[in-house]
């Protein structure tokens, strides 16, 4: 039996509960769960206050109710499996190394700050700065893979150094902003100025977008390590098709503000 704690009812403030996570849960009982503590609004309360527990973490966790209250759930995972049934808040997966997060409703903003390995799948939408570093830093996720299957906000992947992101639907604006390296894919339409400040990496979209002008055309070509990412996106189910995985891309170099070596990558229908 896997462990499964369920919300009694829908807070009307906001609850920091990064305890519920494999990495904390591991090994513990149903009453030492309930004791952790959590804070709900500025008081400090027990888990067991607000959500109720059955069962024992055996490497699953699944977590159920109106959360979009709720932050950092999956806070610093490293391994299993956690299945979020209902909307999520803020901090999903925050700092998680290892494990799967998978959430069957839409989440909030920040999915996977200071990510550096597992996955975060989203099914329904996510708000801005999804696989983006932390204000006030300069690096932001070093590995993993997110996938949104709706849109996303502002800011995805801003700074981010190492994974992937794909975003099903459409991103909002400054996708990429600051990128250092990895790939961002988005086969819905891209916001405003994409790819601003960016040094490295890549950016992909299957839809037109407006370039800012210290961006390049450089070719139009078919990028081999492209159809690697794009196969591995289908079979993670998302509607991508052999078209799209063999076809020729427009390739745009920028951002010359800095060290023009990144790229944005438009799909030529």
């Amino acid at each position: 039996m896997s462990l499964k704690i369920v919300l009694k009812t829908a807070p009307m403030v906001p609850v920091e509960a990064e305890v519920i996570s494999l990495a904390t849960l591991q090994g513990l009982s149903e009453k030492e769960i309930s004791a952790l503590p959590i804070f709900h609004g500025n008081q400090k309360v027990e888990l067991g206050e607000l959500f109720h527990v059955s069962g024992k973490a055996n490497g699953e966790l699944r977590v159920e109710g109106d959360l979009s209250r709720v932050k950092y759930i999956g806070a610093a995972m490293n391994s299993g499996r956690l299945v979020v049934e209902g909307n999520v808040g803020m901090h999903l997966g925050a700092a998680m190394s290892g494990g799967e997060i998978v959430v069957n409703g839409d989440a909030g903003d920040w999915v996977g700050p200071e990510m550096t390995g597992g996955k975060i799948t989203v099914k329904g939408n996510a708000g801005h700065m999804v696989g983006s570093a932390v204000r006030g830093a300069l690096i932001g996720i070093l590995g993993g893979e997110i996938i949104i299957h709706g849109n996303a906000g502002n800011e995805i992947g801003s700074g981010m150094r190492r994974g992937l992101i794909c975003i099903a639907g459409n991103s909002g604006d400054y996708t990429g902003v600051n990128m250092l390296a990895g790939t961002v894919v988005v086969l819905g339409k891209l916001g405003i100025r994409p790819g601003a400040g960016m040094k490295r990496g890549s950016i992909v979209s299957m839809h037109e977008a407006e370039m800012l002008p210290t961006f390049t055309y450089a070719e139009t070509y078919h990028p081999l390590f492209l159809r690697l990412y794009l196969a591995h996106l289908k079979d993670s189910g998302l509607p991508i098709t052999e078209a799209q995985i063999s076809g020729q891309y427009r390739r745009w170099n920028g951002d010359s503000i800095e060290a023009n070596r990144g790229e944005i990558l438009l799909y030529q229908a």
